[in-house]
Order: C-alpha cells, then sequence, then structure tokens
C-alpha cells in the first residue's frame, strides 16, 4: 500500500510533505515543455538536445506517476477532503 508522503518526513496528514498540486501543475508544464523543445530540436537537425530534452520529458512522466499514486493515497486517508493548489 503506498502512503501519501514517504516515512519519518517532517510533514503530517494536516500538514503535507509536499504541495502535490503545485507539483502536479509544474511536472505538467515541464512534460508539454519539454516535449515541444524535443521536436524542435529533432526539427533543427540537433539530435544530441533532442534526446536531452526527451530525457527530460520521460523524467516529468515518472514525476507525474508519483504525484498521481501520493494524490491518490492522501485521498483514501481524507476522503472528501479538497485541497489547494499549495497543499
Amino acid at each position: 500500500m503506498t502512503r501519501s508522503q514517504p516515512r519519518g518526513a517532517r510533514g503530517t496528514v494536516g500538514h503535507a510533505y509536499s504541495a502535490l498540486n503545485l507539483r502536479l501543475a509544474l511536472a505538467s508544464f515541464g512534460l508539454v515543455t519539454m516535449v515541444l523543445f524535443a521536436v524542435l530540436a529533432a526539427r533543427a537537425d540537433l539530435p544530441w538536445l533532442a534526446v536531452a530534452c526527451g530525457v527530460l520529458a520521460v523524467v516529468a512522466v515518472v514525476d507525474l506517476v508519483v504525484i498521481q499514486r501520493r494524490r491518490a493515497a492522501r485521498r483514501r486517508e481524507e476522503p472528501g477532503a479538497r485541497h489547494s493548489l499549495f497543499e
């Protein structure tokens, strides 16, 4: 079972370890940006830059998966609670 935050973290359920909604927004922006830059770099015949941007896009996807798993765990721990962008 996935916990909403790692063991030993300084946060609590009342005060989150990480602003998951903000991380979700930033990771989504990073994914879109890196995919766009990878396509533009590939069209500009810069394969090394396209690969670098592609790797960063994959990192953003992994971060999105981790964030969604933690948000789901938080929803299980706090059913019906609404969280702002910074919680």
